[in-house]
């Protein structure tokens, strides 16, 4: 039974949740935390480095305890720590854990002073305004409490961020195409169009000769439940709850198949009308002529069909993409192959887990010629932000480092927090000696639109301010972004000549693919960056760019597909 990095930091997360619960030692909670965000930013699958005999304890926050139950998780599915919390802490309580903005300290606090062990004991406590007493919450944290508990009531099922749900997706696709009589298969939904969530997997298979794949699906040993076998179409539930459709399509199909389960259904609804007016009937089988198959085969046929070029399948979202394509104006989408830099990217000087120069070859090995180390100022304690003395020793350690490279170029910057008024977090002398600065926002996010936007564009108004970073401050299916008039950012973006960030962590991706559109519709440059911390994490950049496909981004709208000497030049333009 496989167990993926997905499956061991989750266990981690819910005993970190576990313990904070029990009020247990801060250091302890915070390595289970710790080791969960480790697990999660691999670029590897912890079941093959033991089976290769790696010493886990290489690994950041990983010492010989984690390792162990690293270790028995993977050999179990389970670890025994966290069946003895579920036997010490009500199993109520974790269900409360599942509402967002109620973390381990306000469930604790909701136990211990309301005795509020469940969600409806926490509903009746809501609507008689009980909540809104205890120290830290309020009536604004309550009423939120109440939206929340409505959202959570109403939600259908669980969703997975793409790059969870890929890990599965993985091994089970291998697992499909090693089957007799298989020739195709393919995640099709809104997993191929890249979507930052999904709620299930669809998954076609072509066949030749008759297969048995269908039973081997069903047996496939991750599956948790069987919901449904049929001759040409299954439906499985895995252990990991993501629900995962198969379906058998002939050859013939497979392209008409491919097309009508990867778009939208706005999409397909255009597609097919275009079909209606030709004499056309196009569904999942092909598209025919009264009885007469005439394409099919492949997805181009069936655009063609239409007489439409190929629409790529991030754009297929009935957005504006039919049009483009009938005018011959689609885009050509921004490909991995063309970022030549990194441009947002931390060190163990800050909250990062490897050197600069460590950051350097790993960033090399991903194909890359320059990268910007930018680790967070000093208004961040918790990541150990940099002040100006220490800034400017690594300054000079920068240098250090690139007298010593050939083909490659480290660029001097700085994360720096924006306060609430608008400043910057470091004064502009040092700010000065900066190739580029990235202004975040990671405090006061809950502050009115209006507030919040004039915030950010007072820091954008700042002489040494070159890119927004995460722009809405979101983190998937964890915190909502921030209330910006996103509209007034980019136009203050354009007019003052500075750069937007699409940062491709899993949990971010933040451009969205709307705001990418509207930055590229105004002539406003968007950096994909990886927010690295750990080497590995510069194979993030991959979803970054999906993200960017899906916003119609094209390698001139990317600031970092440029080579280092037009950069530069783009950079001196915004800094003074």
């Amino acid at each position: 039974m496989p167990v993926h990095n997905e499956d061991i930091a989750v266990i981690f997360d819910e005993m970190a949740d576990l313990l904070e619960i029990e009020e247990a030692n801060p250091f302890r909670v915070r390595a289970y935390r710790n080791a969960a965000r480790t697990v999660r930013g691999l670029g590897r699958d912890l079941g093959d480095m033991v089976a290769a005999g790696e010493d886990l304890t290489a690994l950041p926050g990983i010492g010989k305890d984690l390792a162990a139950k690293i270790e028995e998780i993977l050999k179990t599915g389970s670890a025994g720590a966290l069946k003895k919390l579920h036997k010490e802490v009500p199993a109520s309580l974790e269900d409360l854990l599942k509402i967002p903005g109620l973390g381990p300290k306000r469930v604790r606090a909701l136990y211990q002073q309301l005795g509020i062990k469940t969600l409806k004991q926490l509903e009746k406590a809501v609507r008689a305004g009980t909540v809104r007493e205890l120290e830290g919450f309020g009536a604004k944290t309550e009423q939120s409490i109440q939206e929340a508990i409505a959202a959570h009531r109403t939600e259908k099922k669980k969703r997975f961020l793409h790059s969870v749900a890929r890990q599965y997706a993985q091994p089970l696709t291998e697992y499909l195409r090693n089957q007799k009589g298989v020739k195709q298969v393919v995640v099709a939904g809104s997993y191929r169009r890249g979507k930052e969530t999904v709620g299930d997997l669809d998954i076609l298979v072509a066949q030749g000769a008759r297969s048995d794949v269908m039973n081997a699906f069903v047996d496939y040993d991750e599956v948790a439940k069987v919901v449904s076998q049929g001759a040409t179409r299954s439906t499985v539930i895995l252990r990991s709850g993501l629900q995962v459709d198969l379906r058998l399509v002939d050859e013939d199909s497979y392209g008409a198949a491919l097309h009508y389960f990867t778009g939208s259904k706005a999409h397909n609804i255009q597609i097919r009308r275009r079909g209606q007016q030709r004499g056309l009937k196009i569904n999942e089988y092909g598209v025919f002529r009264g009885d007469k198959r005439v394409g099919g085969r492949t997805e181009d046929s069936v655009f063609k069909a239409v007489g439409l070029s190929a629409i790529p399948p991030e754009l297929r979202e009935g957005h504006g993409e039919i049009e483009a394509a009938e005018k011959g104006d689609l885009p050509r989408l921004v490909e991995l192959a063309e970022l030549r830099g990194d441009l947002h990217v931390h060190t163990n000087a800050s909250d990062g887990h490897a050197s600069a120069a460590q950051m350097v070859e790993a960033a090399r090995a991903q194909g890359l010629s320059y990268l910007a180390i930018t680790d967070h100022s000093r208004r961040l304690t918790v990541a150990h932000g940099l002040d100006t003395k220490r800034l400017r020793a690594q300054l000079a350690q920068i240098d250090v480092l690139n007298a010593n490279l050939k083909g490659f170029t480290v660029l001097k910057g700085i994360e720096v927090d924006i306060l609430e008024d608008g400043r910057l977090d470091l004064p502009d002398e040092v700010l000065a000696e900066l190739d580029l600065v990235i202004g975040a926002v990671h405090s006061h996010l809950g502050l009115a639109e209006r507030e919040q936007t004039e915030r950010v564009l007072r820091a954008m108004d700042q002489r040494y301010f070159t890119m927004l970073a995460h722009p809405g401050g979101r983190l998937l299916q964890q915190r909502e972004p921030c209330a910006l008039d996103m509209a007034r950012i980019v136009e203050q973006a354009r007019q003052r000549g500075c750069f937007l960030e699409l940062n491709s962590q899993p949990q971010r991706l933040d451009l969205t693919d709307v705001y990418c559109q509207l930055a590229k519709a105004e002539g406003v440059l968007v950096s994909i960056n990886s927010d690295a911390h750990r080497t590995e994490d510069f194979a993030d950049l991959g979803g970054g760019i999906s993200q960017a496909r899906r916003g119609w981004l094209e390698s001139a709208d990317v600031l970092n597909t440029r080579p280092r000497t037009r950069l530069r030049k783009l950079l001196r333009r915004t800094m003074g």
